[in-house]
């Protein structure tokens, strides 16, 4: 009886845990609330659409920070020196629904909007950026390059 009571548990413990790196994996748990665009270029080939021709590899990640008392949104690159930028003149909901008009004199960055967590140009530019999941961007930077096609 001991030995099921034990089995159980680290069953229940197993699950748990498999199911918190597969939620953390699709990015919908972030330590600090921060939404993170993961981005992917394509070396020696050229993108057709989501489908890169060449060899697909991790880009740099660039990471938001939404505040809705502020309406306004900081971003960065991870791990780079570049220094971080503030769009002040925004419309947020939350961190993936924002959206940011362009005051000039504010640094860019890739995008001026996420909506439903993904860049929106707003139908004005053709999407320049290729992104993927959390899971498949280090997997890249792992030097799995099993993957030829971004996801948007």
């Amino acid at each position: 009886m001991r030995l099921r009571i034990t089995r159980l548990r680290l069953t229940i413990g197993l699950v748990v845990i498999v199911v918190t790196v597969l939620v953390w994996a699709g990015d919908r748990i972030t330590l600090k609330g921060h939404h993170t665009l993961h981005t992917v270029e394509c070396l020696d080939g050229n993108w057709q659409r989501e489908r890169c021709t060449g060899v697909m590899v991790a880009g740099d990640r660039y990471r938001f920070s939404a505040s809705r008392t502020r309406q306004e949104v900081i971003f960065w690159i991870v791990g780079s020196k570049q220094p971080s930028g503030k769009y002040t003149n925004c419309v947020v909901n939350d961190r993936d629904n924002w959206k940011c008009n362009m005051t000039p004199g504010e640094p860019a960055t890739i995008t001026h909007a996420l909506v439903n967590g993904r860049p929106d140009n707003g139908g004005t530019e053709p999407q320049s950026i290729h992104i993927v999941p959390k899971w498949k961007w280090w997997l890249l930077r792992s030097g799995i390059h099993a993957f030829a096609t971004a996801d948007y």
